[in-house]
């Protein structure tokens, strides 16, 4: 690969919601969960196009135009992208709150760049070059920085026959299933206000609920943002896509759930649990260290009644399942997805209130370094998004990829498989050592398949 070829911005500008909205003319105030990723990174996240064959002359001029337009149409039901984080500080008693200030709304930044690369150039290598980063804006910023920066910035990067839009979008403001409502809400646009309909009256299937579920002013403890703020910087690291067909998930599965005590385990816990013992062993953890798989979980389905799938904002908390490095390795698959079942299934509306009221006594703002545990794996994101039925004009996308944003060894980011059907890609982030190991790893290497969109 030409990896010495740099992303060069050749324009960039604000895009505001296409119509005022009376429902943006308002102080948001942010929930717990909002209030929690302060001090982490944006999500990053966006999808690679290849290039219509026979393109006209004008294909990219028209491109960045109409995916202005449909954006600022977007907007205008996701109007919280396009305002700005405030804060009112008191200082005796110390306290410090943070707003959503969608009244004063400069609007979502829009950049055009260019890279001097081929779509194959950025999916042939085995591993995710670090080119990838630079597709996006707002690396190593943290979500409080959305005081000052774009609480949305959308980078499109033309390559020589391929395209990527890529997103960071502030982890304060929204969580992965708004993330992808909002990404999925601009593909429905772009391609109704292709089809000729009037713009001003494009309806969407789904509608974003902004009514905070936690209405009251959360005041937290401090004097001053540097009390909380801490920027975690990842340490060298290798990205690699590991894909899962549906056949090789079924048959883990199956696995899992004839070699424990229950037939109740999910696809997806039986996946996490595979991943979980086959990075312990790559790892070479000691017997008696204690070790966890980490599920980043949806509160939205498991509170009493229901938040809907369409409420705007984070609604998102984390499971643990724990045991030592050598129970891991002595028990089986069954024995460990059952772990994770149990994490899993005990998380409920009872379990969610507690977390809340136990926040608010006592308010803490998530610190990535402090969170990371050397023996413990991190399942993120979810294969139940809807990320490839997104197009722009160029087809189905052929590969989601993601920034340098909220990264470190041990972090699974799971996405749905392109060709459907139940498969799962995994980006799995590890030390160099450990991914080598890990590649090493017959049992793990036979469950992984051969994947490229390309051909």
């Amino acid at each position: 690969m030409r990896s010495s070829r740099v992303v060069k911005r050749i324009s960039e500008c604000l895009v505001k919601p296409h119509l005022p909205n009376e429902e943006s003319t308002q102080l948001c105030h942010l929930t717990p969960w909002d209030i929690v990723p302060l001090s982490i990174h944006y999500i990053q996240k966006g999808l690679l196009f290849t290039k219509p064959q026979n393109q006209p002359q004008d294909f990219t001029h028209n491109l960045l135009h109409n995916l202005k337009n449909s954006l600022s149409l977007t907007l205008l039901h996701f109007y919280p992208l396009a305002g700005r984080l405030v804060t009112h500080q008191t200082q005796d008693p110390p306290s410090y709150s943070v707003s959503l200030d969608c009244i004063n709304s400069p609007g979502a930044r829009f950049i055009h760049a260019i890279l001097d690369l081929t779509v194959s150039d950025i999916l042939s290598p085995v591993y995710v070059p670090p080119t990838v980063h630079s597709f996006f804006d707002l690396n190593k910023a943290v979500n409080h920085d959305g005081h000052a920066m774009p609480l949305l910035s959308v980078q499109v990067t033309e390559l020589i026959d391929g395209v990527f839009i890529g997103c960071s979008m502030n982890h304060c403001v929204a969580d992965g299933t708004s993330y992808w409502s909002f990404f999925n809400t601009w593909s429905e646009i772009f391609q109704s206000q292709a089809k000729g309909e009037d713009v001003n009256v494009v309806n969407i299937s789904h509608r974003p609920i902004h009514k905070r579920w936690f209405p009251e002013l959360i005041n937290l403890p401090f004097k001053h943002h540097g009390e909380f703020i801490c920027r975690y910087e990842a340490p060298k690291l290798r990205e690699r896509i590991f894909h899962f067909t549906a056949d090789s998930i079924a048959k883990l599965k199956a696995k899992a759930n004839k070699d424990s005590s229950t037939n109740e385990i999910s696809s997806f816990q039986s996946l996490s649990a595979h991943v979980w013992r086959s990075i312990t062993r790559a790892r070479s953890v000691p017997c008696d260290q204690r070790s966890g798989c980490i599920v980043v979980i949806n509160n939205r389905t498991r509170m009493e009644p229901p938040l809907p799938q369409e409420y705007f904002g984070n609604s998102v908390n984390s499971v643990r399942a724990v045991t030592t490095a050598g129970e891991l390795s002595e028990h089986d698959l069954g024995w460990a997805a059952g772990k994770v079942h149990e994490a899993v299934a005990k998380y409920n509306h009872r379990v969610v209130m507690d977390w809340l009221n136990q926040w608010v006594r006592s308010p803490a703002i998530h610190q990535t370094g402090r969170f990371i545990d050397p023996y413990s794996v991190v399942m993120s994101s979810s294969p139940r998004f809807n990320v490839y039925g997104n197009e722009f004009g160029m087809g189905k996308a052929v590969a989601v990829l993601s920034g340098y944003a909220n990264k470190f060894d041990g972090k699974v980011t799971s996405y749905p498989g392109r060709e459907g059907g139940g498969s799962i890609q995994l980006e799995v982030c590890l030390s160099p050592h450990t991914m080598s190991a890990l590649e090493s790893d017959q049992h793990f290497m036979d469950t992984v398949s051969v994947f490229n969109p390309l051909h």
